[in-house]
């Protein structure tokens, strides 16, 4: 699973077989814009293990990131409608 502002996506899915996107359009880790959904998708398959670390940086990263907003959220007292946007968005399975 690779965790997106526009949701969870299951990279075993067929329908990323041919999705030569990247990761994630809007991600700052450096797997995002180097891999594409594809490739990603065929080295899970493939039982790689480089799989597994390509989708531990990206969701770090993006928990990290997604952590940073939340509490410059919480800081500017905006916390509780910012999350009540994001909760619906996070847990849609893409």
């Amino acid at each position: 699973m690779l965790f997106t502002r526009q949701g969870t996506l299951n990279m075993r899915n067929k329908k990323w077989e041919a999705d030569f996107s990247m990761l994630d359009p809007t991600g700052t880790a450096d797997v995002d814009q180097r891999y594409s959904k594809a490739y990603v998708r065929h080295l899970f398959r493939a039982g790689e293990l480089l799989a597994l670390h390509i989708a531990s940086v990206h969701n770090l990263v993006f928990y990290l990131d997604l952590m940073r907003e939340a509490r410059t959220r919480i800081s500017d007292g905006t916390f509780t409608a910012w999350k009540d946007k994001m909760v619906p968005v996070l847990t849609q399975r893409l």
